[in-house]
């Protein structure tokens, strides 16, 4: 199977925190650039914890002449903080956005001026106008606040109607939640874009610890399998591989607008799954 040139690949990097962790991310970059993406996300951290360190990747990955998609957060802002930090993008010629919710910072319960992503769309849009393409987020298991299904499909639509362009969601590994949320968003009349967020399978604890914290659920098939394993960490890279790229193969066959990767600051893995697809 090979790529359709309209498809949307893209990888995620979260900003890293020490001079040994920029030197791994950029050779991570160097490695996975060479693929082709659309572009690289960069994460944010709870209350803007990382605005600075967020900016930092973001203007290397633009030096060396990729695509680069900062994430932006409303939870713990305030809208001159929002302003200003879209004016420091749109300053570094920066014109795409992964606008969340995001996270409360431990320890607080200042929400900010901001309750949810709809309200950022919106704001981005009445402050820049079309100047980003805006992604957002998009849960086909739900998200783990949302108080039922119906609740967050509207939840999403009201991001969609807000302006954003398009949508990453969560990652997942049953293809059928994806296949089934993509209709009912249809059927909702959600025309954008809604691109899958691929987890390559390092750890069993850390998979599931993530897990765990986001609302995404392991299979019980995979998890036991996962767990048979125990410390032996070939056969458990080996197994989630297979696993991974089957899940990406089946996304693509039926028609997905492209797959989004976390690869958690490493190339290998994501490597590995775009050349067993045939991407190359």
């Amino acid at each position: 199977m090979t790529g359709s040139a309209d498809r949307i690949f893209s990888f995620e990097f979260f900003p890293p925190a020490t001079p040994e962790g920029v030197a791994k991310l950029r050779a991570t970059r160097e490695q996975l650039e060479r693929l082709g993406p659309k572009f690289f996300s960069v994460t944010f951290g709870a209350g803007g914890s990382t605005r600075d360190r967020t900016l930092a990747a973001v203007l290397e990955i633009q030096g060396a002449g990729q695509r680069a998609a900062p994430h932006i957060s409303c939870i713990g802002s305030t809208r001159e903080s929002i302003r200003a930090t879209l004016a420091a993008y749109r300053e570094h010629g920066i014109g795409h956005l992964v606008a969340l919710r995001g996270d409360l910072p431990s320890g607080t319960a200042d929400v900010g001026e901001f309750r949810y992503a709809n309200e950022l769309v919106e704001f981005i849009r009445v402050a820049t106008g079309d100047w980003f393409h805006v992604e957002v987020a998009a849960y086909p298991e739900y998200h783990p606040q949302s108080a039922s299904p119906r609740e967050d499909l509207a939840s999403f639509k009201r991001k969609i109607d807000a302006g954003a362009d398009s949508a990453i969601t969560q990652y997942f590994f049953n293809a059928d939640s994806y296949y089934h949320f993509v209709d009912e968003a249809v059927a909702a009349g959600i025309e954008a874009p809604i691109v899958p967020g691929i987890m390559p399978i390092l750890s069993f604890s850390k998979l599931a610890r993530f897990s765990d914290a986001c609302g995404a659920e392991i299979p019980r098939w995979i998890r036991r399998k996962l767990e048979s394993f125990g410390d032996d960490t070939a056969s458990i890279r080996a197994f989630g591989l297979d696993v991974v790229t089957d899940l990406c193969d089946d996304l693509l066959a039926h028609g997905a607008p492209g797959l989004h990767f976390y690869t958690l600051n490493q190339a290998s893995l994501t490597t590995i799954i775009w050349q067993r697809l045939g991407l190359s």
